[in-house]
């Protein structure tokens, strides 16, 4: 894992050059601090910040040079042994042993539709010489970052947006409507969009090449809903999600230095600790838990995994209220954006526990509540579409089997019905776009209208790929990036093979999400065989839970009520010193809302 720092930039000298690479690594020490090195070639920098995961020698440094192709590279390409071994077939040569000379080596073979032989993470700039042509690469699911802004012919690119601050012409004028956003959306990026108007993300799944002073940029990978559905039966089903799981697992494990698991007693981290564990018991395994005593505390849940799987070597922390207040402008520093939740807060702490007991690598539990159906509100789109089909009856049927698992008061089944008529009547596009109006309430003006896209006439699958790549799981990652790399750390996430994924996409909607409301169906009862029982049985879907919003924010963040309103010059004035003053009486009704004002507002005093 590092970071990687480069441009195009026609007027520089080579010393001015290496200059402005070196100070724009410096911004990113903490994504690889074991190297740092810069190239040069004629308009182009490239520079560097290693972590040494895989091939520990120094010949697999990076700028890495391969014939005529320089790469820099931030990321993992699990399967980089399989695609070196049919590499030798075509002729191939290598002189290190990790995945960097096989990206080189695939790029000249495949060229641009390089990526598509790989399976893992990657923010990646290559520079062919021959041709005076850099290709750049994101993920399939945008795991690792990359942003990058024009400037004329220029092209400046970056992992965080630190490294890209340094650049001289870089504009700080911010993007008010992103700022709109993540205020009421809880996004940290919207497609390509960031919290500045110059600045863009390359997003997942995009390829991006300069060539003489212009960019391109195209899409090389999808879920393809033309896919017939599944014709296997369930107990097929289950056989290959599990081996799907076990495959994914086995490739992240593979790493020349420590590695650990984030363990919370949910049904994913347990899924991935008892993979690990079944795959390789002969291996010590550190696992890393938070918790809050008087409040969330999982550790019941965790020690029933440690119990099945003795391998495990648990640490668990509980970060006190001193600490919480003393760590936050640092969290808020890494983050690059507003701390949207208190729940990042909860992960940096995880990433800090890892950090302390020797592990360099942590395997996490992302994205499997996106693609089966873990989120409550996607019942919204899954019963509007049954409803939207006729299939009224069913419909009420999952829902009161809902509100019976989730304790429904008679207000909260009537908002749902609601919402889930919405769904009905409504596409993706507009469930979204009222949910965004929501914020005009406190605004001067309107909110600009979001543009998500019909990708399927099916209403739940549509939720599940925006939530996949354009809405929810963008921000997890981005908050898994950053908290993870603050302590050197690489971050793994094996629910997000693209294989996994495109298998789920071929189930029927009540394999993921039952008629009885039992959402990822297909994972509980495919890893159930090594599933604690305890966890096996979990209905209830907490998230990273924490006592943030109401207890850190009348407690040791207290500080981030002390808002100047003259920064949310958009905003009603009145309407939102009234929101913090009923907040600061006692009314926590909006919490998490004005969490997200206090936070965007030492964002916008500190860091932007």
């Amino acid at each position: 894992m590092c970071g990687i720092a480069g441009f195009i930039d026609t007027q520089l000298s080579a010393d001015a050059k290496r200059d402005l690479t070196h100070r724009m690594l410096c911004q990113i020490t903490h994504r690889g601090p074991e190297a740092s090195n810069v190239f040069i070639d004629g308009p182009v920098s490239l520079g560097h910040n290693r972590l040494k995961i895989i091939d520990l020698s120094d010949a697999a440094n990076q700028p890495f040079e391969y014939e005529d192709v320089v790469i820099i590279f931030n990321g993992e390409i699990y399967n980089y042994i399989e695609v070196r071994a049919e590499l030798e077939k075509h002729g191939y040569k290598f002189r290190t042993h990790g995945d960097t000379e096989v990206i080189c080596a695939t790029y000249k073979h495949y060229g641009d539709s390089c990526v598509k032989h790989f399976m893992g993470m990657w923010a990646l700039a290559i520079w062919d010489k021959t041709k005076q042509r850099l290709f750049m690469s994101r993920d399939r699911f945008g795991i690792k970052p990359f942003y990058y802004f024009m400037q004329g012919q220029n092209l400046y690119f970056g992992s965080e947006y630190k490294t890209l601050k340094e650049v001289p012409s870089f504009d700080k004028t911010l993007n008010d409507e992103q700022v709109k956003r993540g205020l009421q959306m809880v996004w940290s990026s919207y497609k390509e969009e960031t919290y500045y108007k110059q600045l863009r993300s390359l997003e997942a799944a995009h390829n991006m090449v300069w060539h003489n002073g212009r960019i391109t940029i195209s899409r090389y990978w999808d879920i393809d809903f033309t896919k017939p559905t599944s014709t296997l039966n369930r107990n097929e089903q289950n056989e290959m999600f599990y081996e799907l799981f076990k495959q994914s697992v086995r490739l992240h494990a593979r790493s020349d230095v420590p590695n650990g698991t984030c363990l919370s007693g949910g049904l994913d981290s347990s899924a991935i600790s008892g993979m690990y564990s079944s795959l390789m018991p002969d291996t010590p395994l550190k696992s890393f838990t938070i918790f809050y005593e008087d409040d969330v505390d999982e550790r019941p849940y965790v020690r029933e995994v440690v119990k099945k799987y003795p391998n495990i070597d648990p640490y668990y922390f509980s970060p006190s209220n001193q600490l919480i207040e003393e760590s936050f402008h640092k969290i808020a520093y890494h983050a690059d954006v507003p701390v949207l939740g208190s729940a990042f807060i909860s992960q940096y702490y995880l990433m800090q526990l890892a950090k302390s007991q020797g592990v360099t690598v942590v395997i996490d539990g992302q994205g499997s509540d996106e693609y089966l159906g873990g989120y409550l509100h996607g019942f919204y789109r899954l019963l509007g579409g049954l409803a939207s089909k006729g299939q009224i009856a069913k419909a009420y049927s999952i829902l009161n089997n809902l509100a019976e698992r989730e304790h429904f008061s008679s207000k909260k089944k009537r908002d749902f019905i609601i919402k889930s008529i919405a769904g009905a009547i409504g596409n993706e596009n507009k469930m979204y776009n009222l949910e965004y109006g929501q914020l005009n309430k406190y605004l001067n003006g309107t909110v600009q209208p979001l543009h998500i896209d019909d990708h399927t006439d099916d209403k739940f699958n549509n939720f599940l790929y925006h939530a996949l790549m354009t809405t929810t799981l963008q921000t997890l990652l981005h908050f898994e990036d950053r908290n993870s790399m603050a302590f050197s750390l690489e971050s793994r996430v094996p629910f997000l093979d693209h294989r996994l994924v495109e298998f789920a996409f071929t189930l029927k909607r009540e394999d993921r999400v039952t008629d009885k409301a039992e959402t990822k169906y297909v994972l509980r009862e495919a890893l159930k065989p090594i599933l604690p029982t305890a966890v096996y049985e979990r209905k209830d879907k907490k998230g990273f839970v924490t006592p943030g919003e109401v207890k850190w924010l009348n407690g040791p963040l207290k500080f981030l009520l002390d808002i100047d309103y003259s920064r949310f010059d958009f905003m009603k004035q009145q309407e939102l010193k009234q929101l913090i003053t009923n907040y600061k009486a006692g009314d926590t009704s909006k919490a998490a809302f004005v969490w997200r004002i206090g936070a965007t507002d030492y964002w916008l005093k500190h860091f932007a």
